[in-house]
């Protein structure tokens, strides 16, 4: 966790001042039963009101200083502890947007959701209880033990004897709670994982009556959460009892010493009174320490979780030193007249290294402002290809050049400013039509909106809406349908005018009629190189080049006329969709 406190650093102040005010706040409270014994034995037995009120109003004073500096300290606590964790999620933020795709689907979205709130709220309790409570508790415990001491040794020891007794249940808390605590994060990102799927899945499991099924799912894995839960609450619950049982068994030796000792004539009443008030603040200052135990616990938890996050190497990073190297060559690059050139070279492609090839010996061209097809069969790797042009991915072995230039030696922000990508799933972003399509071009004006729509096919329906691009968008676009959602998400991607258009099965909602429509536009108005993937072979007919794979294997290159007389795989796809449509 201690690595954590570097974000915030810029609250040294508070972290700082913070605690010195609560120790103030612990000397005055220390302070406090002596002048209470004073009261008692000097004042109240000797009758002396002079001494009652004066001792009277120092309690009073020192208790509203007391106050004060509490105060104080909770103020400057919640300053640093909010903002230190506003500090981390924002760094967690910015290292998730850096991760390529590999990173994210390795840790997975639902865990780092987790970890980005659960677990950065944990910290920032934990930040706010070490500047409130983690130097006043053991000043308070420490403190009691010396002032007892003071008072008499022999009842000093009895305070002596406790502490050890209370750090031998600490320490046994600590080591069987801190492994329990992991997994409860582990079972919270499972249970986070239902939930989404659930929500967004919720018709497909309304349509397979899976209703039933998956509540009975879900049932099981809260239970799965709720024992974990219950066994680490269990055994951290054994805190405080077993602290307020330890320090009652103190009390009863104090007024079992104290007795003799009062009998005697070597202590006072009001020493007694002092004694058992030092008993109690040790008390309660052992319980804030069990309580700081649990909190600690979890956040030590949610630290390494946190840190994994922070600590990950982007596979990907966004510059690299074979940049520098390149520079001159990539300004001579930028400066040509045509743009957009694509080349595969012996590409192998695999998501991890346990896993087998998704793409094997890939080897094509793509000439500046032409257009490619990609087809195949579902799983056959063509939105991976796609991915490896804006380098989502990395390639396994061999490479993948934009504009003659290596993509890994191209900085990411250059290389995608060029290349606009249209996924399979339409994604729209809350907010109104016009503030989706800024996404593709920041500054675009509403006549450069209107003509990505007109391009994208999409005009005539956002014209006829009552607020036209103002309309608001729902969460997920759920206010349009399938084909009105892929065209905004075209009109979005076109609006940049970008030198690399990847189609990504993205005509698949759409009638036969408008997507011709929208592919003449586009080899009409685009300036740039085309890609398309599609199920549909009238989508890709009419391109330059068809890249045709099976099984992440690369098993036809040509026009639609050269692969039907050479492509055995491409007649089989040609010939079931005529079978379709007759």
């Amino acid at each position: 966790m201690f690595q954590l406190l570097v974000y915030a650093k810029k609250y040294r102040k508070q972290i700082i001042l913070g605690p010195f005010f609560k120790f103030l706040e612990a000397v005055f409270e220390l302070i406090l039963p002596l002048l209470m014994a004073q009261l008692v034995d000097q004042g109240i037995r000797q009758n002396n009101h002079h001494v009652v009120w004066q001792m009277t109003g120092w309690m009073i004073c020192m208790s509203i200083i007391g106050l004060l500096c509490a105060i104080i300290c909770q103020y400057y606590a919640s300053i640093a502890s909010q903002n230190f964790g506003t500090e981390l999620r924002n760094q967690v933020m910015k290292k998730i947007n850096s991760f390529s795709h590999a990173e994210l689907n390795l840790f997975g979205t639902d865990t780092l959701i987790t970890r980005m709130t659960s677990d950065i709220n944990q910290l920032q309790l934990a930040l706010a209880m070490l500047i409130r409570l983690v130097v006043r508790a053991p000043f308070l415990s420490i403190g009691a033990v010396i002032m007892a001491f003071t008072i008499d040794w022999q009842a000093g020891i009895v305070f002596l004897i406790t502490l050890p007794l209370f750090c031998l249940i600490l320490f046994f808390i600590i080591k069987t709670t801190v492994p329990l605590y992991q997994k409860v994060q582990q079972k919270l990102d499972i249970i986070n994982e239902l939930v989404s799927q659930n929500l967004s899945g919720v018709r497909v499991i309304r349509a397979f009556s899976r209703r039933k099924t998956e509540i009975n799912h879900f049932a099981k894995r809260t239970d799965d959460l709720s024992t974990i839960y219950e066994r680490v609450t269990n055994i951290s619950a054994l805190l405080t009892p077993a602290t307020t049982f330890i320090m009652n068994i103190g009390i009863l030796a104090l007024f079992y010493l104290g007795g003799f000792k009062v009998n005697t004539g070597h202590l006072a009443q009001g020493q007694i009174l002092a004694l058992v008030n030092y008993m109690n603040q040790m008390l309660l200052a052992l319980i804030v320490v069990s309580n700081l135990v649990i909190i600690f616990t979890r956040a030590a938890a949610s630290a390494n979780r946190v840190n994994e996050v922070l600590q990950t190497t982007p596979s990907i990073p966004n510059t690299t030193e074979r940049v520098r190297v390149n520079t001159e060559k990539l300004s001579l690059i930028k400066t040509a007249k045509h743009q957009g050139a694509i080349a595969f070279q012996n590409v192998d492609f695999r998501f991890a290294p346990q896993f087998g090839l998704v793409l094997k010996d890939i080897n094509f061209t793509v000439a500046p402002g032409s257009t490619l097809g990609i087809i195949g069969p579902t799983g056959s790797g063509k939105s991976t290809l796609s991915q490896l042009i804006p380098r989502f991915y990395d390639v396994t072995c061999g490479s993948v050049s934009v504009d003659n230039l290596d993509v890994r030696n191209w900085p990411l922000t250059k290389l995608r400013a060029e290349i606009a990508m249209v996924p399979q799933t339409a994604v729209l972003f809350s907010g109104t039509i016009k503030e989706n399509l800024q996404w593709g071009k920041k500054d675009a004006t509403d006549a450069q909106c209107w003509a990505a729509l007109e391009l994208a096919q999409a005009k005539d329906f956002v014209a006829a809406l009552p607020k036209g691009l103002e309309t608001p968008i729902f969460e997920g676009g759920k206010n349009f349908s399938g084909g009105q959602k892929q065209r905004l998400t075209i009109a979005r991607a076109v609006i940049s005018n970008p030198r690399i258009l990847i189609l990504d099965d993205s005509l698949s909602a759409l009638d036969y009629k408008t997507d011709l429509e929208l592919r003449q536009a586009l080899q009409r108005e685009l300036n740039g190189t085309l890609i398309i993937i599609s199920q549909r072979v009238r989508s890709i007919q009419e391109a330059q080049q068809i890249l045709v794979l099976d099984a992440g294997k690369q098993v036809g290159l040509g026009t639609h006329e050269q692969l039907l007389a050479t492509s055995p795989q491409y007649q089989a796809i040609v010939h079931s969709q005529e079978e379709v449509s007759l």
